[in-house]
């Protein structure tokens, strides 16, 4: 799939956000698997348009920013490139045959720990220095806390290089995983979500003595810089390691091929639940150092290497009952309530069934035996049904017909999986919509967080965004916390929201499927928002990027009288909004953005390309134009050198404003 500019530098912003997550905090936002896709659909952008990929791609790094005392790494801490079938590492050997000119390769075959990557620096044989990966490059100086894990030696047995860096992973067994989180029940605290994890946060205690309670253990598995090691192969390496004093995985084995590889593979994943500590899958490396020499890296990992992943583990329970969500935009969302089982390391008693498709694909009828697991070893999913276990009496589930919070009816558009409650006025979704509506992307009203959000719903004083405009001066005053001053700075805020574009109007009503780009689209087709009410589906999926899925879901919305009295409402409170003829006005114009913008970056990028302009990361020879936010960094530099026109911000706008565009 080819992104547009706009979606590529989203995707790439969050995959970085995905890593600060990891990393940093130790508290990953998504599974591992769908971290993986995202950076497959970036890699696949990057490779279709390598003009946007500049310096610092998530593709290029592999760990994140460092928040302790910064370690700059001897060599670079390499990630591994993923396999996740017998295909794929068939692909690997072959690329690893052909650069070596060889018929098959021999290689040695690693567990690989679900831990933290740790870099141990060795002096003589002494201990210098311990640090994280961070982001590859520079890491996070973690010496004293290492120091707490037993099994990391002091100094090293026998004669060794003067300088040694060592490369290993720090992890914690499942018996110890399980143990503090008993702990911390017991003790009113929240647990951790994974080994990994309380390992990670382990590691980087300002106390140690909080690190050494916490038993980490050591797997030592490559070297990174030396001055020399009196080893050939990776397999007499780890040998080498143990006769040094350095700990290693158990079960590490020399293969002669890559089906010994996949056959070592199959059988650790099979072994996988009685091992005494968490493993996502296998490393398997080229066997010869001087091979790995010559294979190199690319930007992120070795080419003399890949991590097979295991499959995810399974386990059997009881779907006890089924209930539906409702959220901010009104969708839909079925749950899973099931019997709590223990499932890579933590109890697991919901999932999520997506939607009503899902539910009927499967077949899920409450009280059925099904198959869970984790995705990617964090997010509870359903696998599939048992049936031979269903017990008698069971009827196939019917999804609601009408909003479990409101009553009002659910409507659900033709190829569209969501079902949704449309009423702006349903308890679920009144916060969120109204907190929506007032939003920078959306209606820009300043002033309305969430605690002054569910102070007007509570009062009464707004039932949904039309009522905003009846608030006066004493109505907002009489609310907790809210002086004078503040209201009347909140009531201009208000009365300057009449006069938004259309297209964040459009944006604001908080319509399914109706995101600011699509707003944007619609805004471009219709005058106002009366021709939009009175468009039937074939006109909404006449206009370019909407398509047949998005023009039904949003037709019957827009059909809703809920819907519709709630834009009435807004019309006649004097909702006026404007119309901005900028399409086509930017073509030609390559335009790079740097540094902190007082605006949302999303919403500038969206408008520019909406008037024809192209959106880069990198200032390059085509860049026309270079706006420049506080801190701007290297690009500023870059474009000077290259005699790329610079505009602060103000500057911006009134170029902008020249060429009849309103930011």
């Amino acid at each position: 799939m080819d992104l547009s500019l706009t979606a590529y530098l989203a995707l790439r912003q969050r995959l970085v956000d995905y890593r600060v997550q990891y990393y940093q905090r130790d508290d990953p936002a998504v599974s591992d698997a769908e971290y993986d896709a995202l950076a497959k659909e970036l890699e696949e952008a990057e490779r279709l348009h390598p003009e946007w990929k500049g310096e610092r791609s998530p593709t290029d790094s592999v760990g994140a920013p460092p928040a302790f005392a910064p370690v700059v790494h001897l060599s670079p801490l390499f990630s591994l490139d993923n396999a996740f079938t017998d295909e794929e590492l068939l692909r690997f050997d072959q690329r690893v045959c052909r650069a070596l000119g060889l018929e098959r390769a021999a290689y040695t075959c690693e567990l690989k720990l679900d831990g933290l990557s740790v870099s141990l620096l060795y002096r003589s044989g002494r201990l210098e220095r311990a640090a994280t990966r961070g982001d590859g490059r520079v890491g996070e100086d973690v010496t004293a806390n290492a120091r707490t894990i037993r099994a990391l030696p002091e100094t090293l047995s026998g004669p060794v290089p003067e300088v040694l860096e060592v490369r290993g992973e720090i992890y914690l067994s499942r018996e110890e995983f399980v143990r503090l989180n008993r702990e911390a029940g017991e003790q009113g605290l929240a647990g951790f979500k994974n080994p990994r994890n309380a390992a990670a946060g382990a590691l980087r205690q300002k106390d140690p003595s909080v690190t050494a309670q916490r038993q980490l253990q050591l797997a030592c598995y490559a070297v990174g810089e030396a001055d020399a090691v009196p080893v050939a192969t990776q397999f007499e390496l780890l040998a080498w390691f143990t006769e040094l004093g350095l700990p290693v995985c158990w079960g590490y084995r020399r293969v002669e091929d890559i089906s010994q590889a996949a056959r070592y593979h199959a059988e650790m994943a099979q072994r996988r639940p009685e091992l005494p500590f968490d493993a996502d899958g296998s490393v398997i490396k080229v066997d010869s150092l001087a091979a790995q020499r010559e294979l190199g890296n690319t930007a992120r990992a070795p080419r003399w290497a890949v991590a097979y992943k295991f499959p995810a583990e399974e386990a059997l329970t009881v779907l006890r009952a089924i209930t539906v969500s409702v959220g901010r935009t009104g969708q839909l969302t079925p749950v899973a309530e099931l019997e709590p089982r223990v499932l890579e390391g933590s109890s697991v008693s919901r999932a999520t069934l997506h939607n009503q498709d899902f539910i009927a694909e499967l077949d899920l009828r409450e009280g059925d035996r099904v198959l869970i697991r984790k995705a990617g070893g964090v997010i509870p999913e359903i696998v599939r049904v048992v049936p031979e276990l269903r017990p008698p009496g069971t009827s196939p589930y019917t999804f609601p017909l009408r909003c479990p919070e409101c009553g009002h009816a659910v409507l659900r558009a033709e190829g569209d999986a969501a079902a949704y409650c449309p009423n702006p006025l349903c308890p679920a979704q009144r916060q969120g919509r109204l907190l929506h509506y007032v939003s920078r992307d959306a209606m820009d009203i300043e002033g309305i967080g969430e605690r002054l959000a569910q102070q007007l719903l509570d009062s009464g004083l707004v039932r949904d965004p039309a009522d905003l405009y009846r608030l006066d001066a004493a109505s907002l005053t009489s609310l907790d916390r809210l002086a004078e001053r503040s209201a009347a700075k909140l009531l201009a805020a208000i009365a300057a929201s009449l006069r938004r574009p259309l297209a964040r109007v459009i944006y604001a009503l908080g319509l399914p499927h109706i995101g600011l780009r699509t707003a944007e689209l619609l805004a471009g087709r219709f005058a106002g928002l009366g021709e939009l009410l009175e468009a039937d589906q074939l006109s909404l999926a006449a206009v370019p990027g909407v398509g047949p899925v998005i023009a039904a879901a949003l037709a019957r919305s827009l059909a809703d009288l809920a819907v519709r009295d709630l834009i009435a409402r807004l019309q006649a409170a004097g909702l006026r909004p404007t119309r901005t003829e900028a399409s086509g006005r930017l073509e030609g114009q390559v335009i790079v953005l740097t540094g902190a913008l007082s605006r949302p970056r999303g919403q500038i990028q969206s408008l520019l390309e909406a008037a024809g302009a192209k959106l880069s990361d990198a200032v390059t020879k085509s860049t026309t134009l270079l706006v420049c936010g506080r801190d701007p960094g290297s690009k500023l530099e870059r474009a000077r050198q290259l005699g790329t026109p610079v505009l602060d911000e103000a500057a911006f706008q009134g170029w902008l404003a020249e060429r009849g565009i309103s930011l």
